[in-house]
């Protein structure tokens, strides 16, 4: 059977989400996924940019490490995972605009049966972290992804993260995710691919049947 193939995709602005995205990977790969890790691009001026210090910079440092993902991406994978700061408690536009983007393969039923699972950071405590990973739930929904949360079904649920998927607080960029929080990151790309491998296997032995 081949491997489960793994697709990340997020936006992040000053890491922490990116770190986070990598850690998923790391244990999407452990588990023996084939992962992609992918970076939405900004959709605002670089006026607006500006107004924010190092806004800029990273999003050219990223950019330079990450392809943007695309439909190819998407189509590709057995598992989307999604990955966003909070915007006001809600997703950020530049997830959203790509998951909004993914309306001809919804058309062609090409997401059908995918496992979908998302992760994210705030910069302040109760900034709308599960908020922001339940509003991503919706269109996932509408997709056809099957949801994988994480629930507390490993011990690294009861130090960090949240059931919906993994998550970090910055206190306004000042920290970066912390082991405990990694381990729950490692965790959701373990389960992720675990449960698109039994997918898989589960539709190799129906076309057998």
């Amino acid at each position: 059977m081949s491997k489960p193939k793994v697709l990340i995709a997020f936006y992040s602005r000053n890491s922490s989400t990116e770190i986070l995205a990598n850690a998923i990977a790391q244990g999407a790969i452990e588990e023996g996924a084939e992962v992609r890790v992918r970076r939405t691009r900004e959709l605002v001026s670089d006026e607006v940019m500006s107004q924010i210090p190092g806004w800029s910079d990273n999003a050219k440092a990223m950019n330079s490490k990450y392809e943007a993902p695309s439909e190819a991406d998407a189509e590709w994978a057995d598992a989307i995972v999604f990955g966003t700061p909070t915007r006001f408690g809600s997703i950020s536009s530049e997830l959203k605009a790509y998951i909004d983007g993914l309306g001809g393969l919804w058309f062609q039923g090409k997401l059908n049966g995918k496992v979908g699972s998302v992760f994210g950071s705030t910069s302040s405590l109760h900034g709308g972290n599960e908020s922001t990973l339940l509003s991503i739930y919706t269109p996932m929904a509408h997709l056809g992804l099957i949801i994988v949360p994480l629930g507390y079904s490993d011990p690294a649920m009861f130090k960090a993260g949240t059931p919906y998927g993994a998550t970090h607080v910055s206190a306004r960029d000042s920290l970066k995710p912390d082991d405990d929080h990694l381990a729950v990151a490692r965790f959701q790309g373990r389960r992720v691919t675990a449960v698109a491998r039994g997918l898989l296997h589960a539709k190799v032995l129906a076309a057998a049947a």
